[in-house]
């Protein structure tokens, strides 16, 4: 195996954190880039390099490449994991929140595609992996603007891979189902204050209380980021990585009955309960 440098965004936790460990353990060059640069101190302890970084700052995508490449000549692998969520109804969730949103789960990761780009190019090789989630096809209710993004990385990383194909460039996209992290931890609190006293209240409140089930209801179930990790690995070692990796507790159960199903089918059998 040749060691490749890899640059891997929300490398703080969840994900993001448990790649940038698994590649760093499989001999890899790993930067882990995250606003909160203590929680690295396990990657930056067995011997990865830590980056802050705020992906919604220009600045900060900039240096980080650049520091990479100052320090390492190039950058094989980039993974852009960083990502944020919003919850709340459509008609109840300001716009500011939606832009925000967008800057954070694609716009970042397309800037930090361009500055890394000529690099792969030149060199005839690259890997760039987008952590989507089972969202980049599935849309539920309360949650418009996270699928949005999520839809809009997907349809970029489509793209993104046929411009790319010809220079040697492999373009990955990640389909998480249910992860255990914290991503989602604020989920109750954000649905009551964006549509908990409005006209989407009722269903705001039922999906509020399922998110604060206990965990054998739900997080006993839900896979461990490491598996995620270790499929994002795979497709870095691969010499033809597929295209998607759909990984995790339901993912591929809810794409297949989303495929299956027609969409006032899908849609009464998502919002029965909830309604």
């Amino acid at each position: 195996m040749v060691a490749k440098v890899c640059l891997v965004t929300g490398a703080s936790s969840g994900i993001g954190h448990a790649t940038a460990l698994q590649l760093l353990h499989a001999g890899h060059f790993v930067y882990g880039a995250a606003r909160r640069v203590h929680r690295m101190a396990e990657l930056r302890d067995a011997g990865g390099r830590t980056l802050p970084v705020d992906v919604t700052r220009e600045e900060d995508l900039k240096q980080a490449v650049d520091t990479v490449l100052d320090e390492c000549g190039r950058i094989d692998v980039l993974v852009n994991n960083a990502g944020a969520v919003v919850h709340g109804a459509v008609e109840d969730t300001p716009l500011a929140m939606a832009r925000d949103l967008f800057e954070v789960n694609v716009f970042a990761a397309a800037r930090l595609a361009q500055l890394v780009l000529p690099g792969m190019r030149q060199r005839g090789s690259g890997t760039i992996v987008n952590v989507s989630s089972i969202g980049g096809e599935v849309a539920l209710p309360l949650g418009a603007w996270y699928y949005a993004s999520k839809h809009a990385l997907e349809a970029f990383s489509d793209t993104l891979r046929m411009e790319t194909a010809q220079f040697g460039i492999d373009v990955v996209v990640i389909q998480p189902g249910i992860i255990r992290t914290d991503f989602e931890a604020g989920t109750a609190r954000q649905l009551r204050e964006i549509s908990g006293g409005g006209a989407y209240r009722k269903m705001a409140e039922a999906m509020a209380g399922a998110a604060e089930a206990p965990a054998g209801h739900r997080g006993d179930q839900a896979t461990d980021p490491g598996v995620v990790a270790a499929t994002i690995w795979e497709a870095v070692e691969s010499d033809r990585p597929e295209t998607r990796y759909v990984v995790g507790w339901q993912a591929e159960a809810l794409l297949q009955l989303n495929r299956s199903l027609s969409d006032r089918e899908f849609d009464a059998r998502i919002t029965g309960p909830l309604t």
